[in-house]
């Protein structure tokens, strides 16, 4: 089956060795890419970014694989890395909760001026997943972080192995978050960040696949805009638009899988969407970014040096800049480590044109 993208840049695959930092390596003048962690001995994914009191901070989690260990428990923990100026990091957190494996934590900063990681906590017993119990922490000054605490729903949700609330995004005093269980989704609100209340549950037209994470974000009009992965792949993502009060949903089938998604929505409404891709199901995906539209539309501009078990990109705006970090398998590194991309936002200023590349059969 041939799949085609447009393709405005190409990053070419890089070979980092093993430990701590590196120094950005220039891709063609463009794009600037760096390993800023990385643990031979520890799997090391799904991160996240965000700027805080004038320190950048990149959250992720770490285990001895991408779920079991060794003993078949899966204990994964979370680490959270800090740099002034994006280029020298350092570890500042490392937390685990026991009988959990904690994943995917997301940063933001409450309106209070606390910066925040949500994290996914899952539960298993002999390899099987019974349980889920989303955590969240905070900190004041980036340096001290409080014990993972589980937030707290109303209603329950009435599933047994109970939810994910995947990332919050605050808008006006408000956090907002889409949650996901057996397929389905629900918005819930909150105003600390531990106490949650279901707003709507979006459902979108008879489609195939299950709706799993998704990333919220605010359009300059006031709705809000979801993207939605749906599984197994390929099977294309959903997009849902909604006013307030976020109850009303319109839906459209966007024109690529994504696994872990991440969104920028631009002064224009134009949006940066990035996201795991399978070229082969099942055998070969990269982290891809597009330039993106309201209808579900999608530009392929950047193929990020990825490789092996990797992507879950993580977004941030520095200047004329657009910062991506997001996690990789790549020669010399046996587990993944954590990168961070750096790219003009001028690459996805073009119109949505297609340039049709053929990646084969």
């Amino acid at each position: 089956m041939k799949r085609m993208f447009s393709l405005v840049a190409l990053a070419v695959l890089l070979c980092c060795a093993c430990g701590g930092h590196s120094e950005p390596a220039d891709l063609g003048g463009d794009i600037r890419i760096q390993k800023i962690y990385a643990n031979p001995a520890t799997h090391s994914a799904f991160p996240s970014i965000v700027k805080f009191k004038g320190r950048y901070f990149v959250s992720f989690r770490e285990g001895v694989s991408h779920i079991f260990d060794e003993n078949g428990n899966a204990e994964g923990h979370v680490r959270i890395i800090s740099s002034p100026d994006g280029k020298r990091w350092e570890s500042v957190a490392d937390f685990g909760l026991p009988g959990f494996d904690l994943r995917d934590p997301k940063l933001s900063v409450t309106p209070d001026g606390r910066l925040m990681a949500t994290v996914g906590g899952s539960i298993y017993r002999e390899k099987k997943l019974v349980g889920r119990i989303p955590q969240v922490c905070f900190s004041t000054d980036g340096k001290t972080f409080t014990d993972p605490q589980p937030i707290e729903v109303d209603p329950p949700v009435e599933c047994p192995l109970g939810e994910w609330l995947w990332r919050v995004t605050w808008h006006e005093g408000v956090g907002y978050g889409v949650s996901y269980f057996m397929g389905e989704l629900r918005l819930l609100s909150t105003t600390d960040g531990v106490h949650y209340k279901e707003v709507s549950r979006p459902v979108p037209p008879d489609v195939a696949g299950k709706c799993t994470e998704t990333t919220l974000r605010f359009l300059p009009d006031g709705r809000m805009i979801l993207v939605v992965r749906r599984d197994p792949n390929p099977v294309p993502a959903l997009m849902a638009v909604a006013a307030p009060p976020y109850t009303d949903w319109e839906w459209k089938t966007m024109t690529a899988y994504l696994g872990g998604p991440d969104v920028l929505v631009r002064p224009d409404a134009s949006l940066i969407v990035g996201g795991r891709y399978w070229f082969e199901a099942g055998k070969q995906c990269k982290t891809l970014l597009w330039k993106a539209d309201t209808e579900g539309h999608m530009n392929a501009i950047v193929i990020l040096p990825s490789a092996g078990d990797n992507s879950y990109p993580g977004f941030l705006v520095e200047g004329d800049e657009l910062w991506v970090c997001y996690y990789s398998s790549v020669e010399k590194l046996r587990k993944p480590g954590i990168f961070l991309a750096r790219m003009p936002l001028s690459l996805f200023e073009n119109t949505l044109k297609p340039v049709n590349c053929d990646w084969g059969d």
